[in-house]
């Protein structure tokens, strides 16, 4: 795990980004697997159902941090967030349409639980009253978004389905709501335990398709 005061970070949205970089999906070598050109048509299924399942749902993280709204600053951007994140739930039911049934897999109501666990975990972060919590996470999923949009992208052209490019708020826009909200060092440091606990989320959930594909042989 990075230590943000080793890597010359200077402002919030520099923190949230070192994070992303060293712990984000996109080092997880089950993301990098399902974005090698010979990817089992199951595993991006399994990987689009999983993703579904745990970023599908409504109220999503960046709605229920809107609705909760810890740090009242925050609300205009997670607003704009949260309208971004639901055009990508439209995305991501069409994908797991198209991707057809669940590939039967071993252990799938174990599996089930460990999903239910994360989504859990996102909407306790999403509903912190610690100021800063539930925005670092929603600052971390729009950092990590892109990896997973990959493998969004990757599916779709798998599936035979039209992906638009993400209409998420722009790294400028989150970058200066960062600055305003991470101002207070109590702030920041409960933005950087936001963006830990989102992307520690995000790598168990690899963790788990992982370790399902292998069970699929």
């Amino acid at each position: 795990m990075v230590n943000v005061a080793q890597v010359g970070v200077q402002t919030p949205h520099d923190m949230v980004e070192a994070l992303v970089a060293a712990d984000g999906s996109a080092r997880h070598p089950h993301v990098r697997r399902l974005l090698a050109a010979r990817t089992p048509r199951r595993d991006l299924a399994d990987a689009v159902h999983a993703l579904c399942t745990v970023h599908g749902h409504h109220p999503g993280l960046t709605d229920a941090a809107h609705d909760h709204c810890a740090q009242p600053d925050a609300c205009d951007w997670l607003s704009e967030l949260a309208a971004g994140f639901a055009t990508e739930r439209h995305h991501l039911a069409r994908l797991v349409a198209a991707a057809g049934p669940l590939p039967s897999t071993p252990g799938q109501a174990e599996s089930e639980q460990a999903l239910a666990g994360v989504r859990h975990a996102l909407e306790m972060l999403a509903r912190s009253d610690r100021g800063g919590c539930a925005t670092g996470a929603a600052a971390a999923l729009a950092g990590d978004w892109p990896a997973i949009r990959a493998i969004l992208a990757r599916a779709a052209d798998c599936f035979a389905v039209d992906l638009p490019p993400h209409t998420l708020v722009s790294d400028a826009e989150t970058g200066t709501a960062l600055a305003m909200l991470g101002a207070q060092p109590a702030a920041e440091r409960a933005m950087a335990f936001g963006a830990r606990q989102l992307l520690a989320q995000h790598r168990g959930l690899w963790d788990l398709l992982e370790a399902r594909a292998s069970a699929r042989g």
